[in-house]
């Protein structure tokens, strides 16, 4: 039996190109269908990150989730092989998502393990509080080389549930827990990706990333900025939304950081906002932080990667210490999702201020990717 036959949604009126939706437009086998939800306390006791991917032309869906209590960071991590007649059904081994109204509720659930009654589990209802926002379309090249291609929107909202680890139950309330999260589409380097004569010749000098979604009770901000070694930046936007008001650009964000002596890891921040007219200063206190090359499948983590195929109905757990230098060494080398206080115009939000720095970047004084803090 032939296996190109029609999936179950091509039923419905949503193609975009004269080929089957169990195809992508692309034969990149980079393209990428995923998701990452933050949900957090507003006194930085707990930190749950987690997210789902689709890979379609490596054949792999998998999901992670890792909440950090202290300085334990626990992670259950899930892949399978992906099933193009099941592709609206988020779930991988224990990890699922559900969506309940699309924009607006969604149900994050992950089952408890049986033969372990202390692992992580949760179920948990993330409600939207204010509309869905694009973020630019991000565009990265290596030489004349295309590498990314990413569309993305983000969103805030509030979070109503419980989270069980270590044989301790929290209870989620919207009043005191935030919820940020982000979907995204495109191409992006997996694994095994050979970089050739362009990656040779092209060698990335520095990176330094920012992305912060904030919520505030009646008002969301969007700030996200990437830069090259020299300070060139490819990616910029700051975005204000308010309910029944056209959406306010503030202008070119410049974050001033504070970073820990001897690394590159912030402990609070000014964020610069607004044209010269009105100047705002968005400030961030960071309450708890959660490496995402630990446990989370991003590079450079060596144990498991989004995307790579681990066979069919793969499911891991483990703890991590994060006072142990060997995980804080390989976060060093990784974007790291900060939950934060931020304070804009008299009013008090939370949200994440998600960071990278790694190698030169000349406006902060790095000279190198052995450069820190003094």
């Amino acid at each position: 039996m032939p296996d190109d036959r029609p999936v179950a949604l091509d039923e419905y009126p949503v193609h975009q190109v004269p080929l089957s939706m169990k195809h992508v437009a692309t034969g990149d086998r980079n393209a990428y269908d995923r998701c990452i939800f933050h949900v957090f306390d507003h006194q930085g006791r707990a930190l749950l990150v987690l997210g789902l991917g689709v890979y379609p032309n490596v054949g792999v869906i998998d999901a992670y989730a890792t909440l950090r209590v202290g300085d334990t960071l626990h992670a259950v991590r899930a892949s399978d092989a992906l099933d193009d007649d099941e592709r609206m059904r988020l779930s991988v081994g224990p990890l699922r998502i559900q969506v309940e109204r699309p924009l607006r509720n969604f149900v994050l659930s992950c089952a408890a393990d049986p033969d372990d009654p202390d692992g992580l589990s949760y179920e948990i209802t993330w409600s939207a509080d204010f509309p869905a926002l694009w973020e630019p379309h991000h565009l990265q090249r290596r030489g004349a080389r295309l590498t990314l291609e990413g569309r993305r929107f983000v969103q805030a909202g509030r979070c109503d549930g419980w989270i069980k680890v270590a044989g301790q139950e929290t209870r989620l309330s919207g009043d005191g827990w935030t919820g940020t999260r982000d979907r995204s589409w495109g191409t992006r380097p997996l694994p095994g990706e050979e970089g050739g004569r362009l990656a040779e010749e092209h060698r990335t000098e520095g990176f330094h990333w920012l992305w912060c979604p904030v919520r505030f009770d009646d008002r969301f901000l969007m700030v996200v900025t990437q830069e090259d070694a020299d300070g060139y930046r490819t990616l910029n936007d700051a975005t204000l939304v308010r309910a029944g008001r056209r959406d306010r650009q503030l202008g070119w964000p410049r974050a001033e950081i504070a970073y820990r002596s001897g690394t590159r890891h912030p402990e609070r921040a000014t964020v610069h906002l607004g044209d010269p007219r009105k100047p705002l200063e968005l400030g961030v206190e960071i309450l708890a932080s959660s490496p995402l090359a630990v446990g989370a499948g991003y590079p450079p983590a060596e144990d498991w990667q989004h995307g790579t195929w681990q066979g069919r109905g793969w499911t891991d757990r483990r703890a991590y210490d994060l006072s142990d230098p060997a995980a804080l060494g390989l976060a060093a080398y990784g974007v790291t999702d900060h939950a934060a206080r931020f304070t804009l115009d008299g009013r008090t939000g939370y949200g994440i201020f998600e960071h990278g720095s790694f190698g030169r970047h000349d406006p902060s004084g790095f000279t190198g990717f052995d450069s820190v803090a003094p």
